[in-house]
């Protein structure tokens, strides 16, 4: 049975990790399931699960000229 250290850390059972996939580095979510119950999941996603997460703006280009007007204006205000 894992044991928590005074650090709050905690080693995963070699056969959960196996089952998990886990090497050294990767990174894990522990999920609260129901109260008091927690799972522990890959953090790792499909690439295809990341279609459409962003979305594409449509802007115009902006010059240099517009860009430093901005900046101007921006430093003005904090004086």
């Amino acid at each position: 049975m894992p044991k928590l250290t005074s650090r709050g850390r905690v080693t995963i059972p070699s056969r959960v990790r196996s089952a998990l996939g886990g090497r050294p580095g990767d990174r894990i979510e522990v999920i609260e399931k129901e109260r008091g119950q927690f799972a522990i999941i890959p953090a790792m996603r499909s690439v295809k699960e990341l279609k459409g997460m962003l979305r594409r703006r449509r802007s115009k280009p902006v010059s240099i000229k517009d860009m430093n007007g901005a900046i101007a204006r921006g430093a003005s205000k904090l004086r």
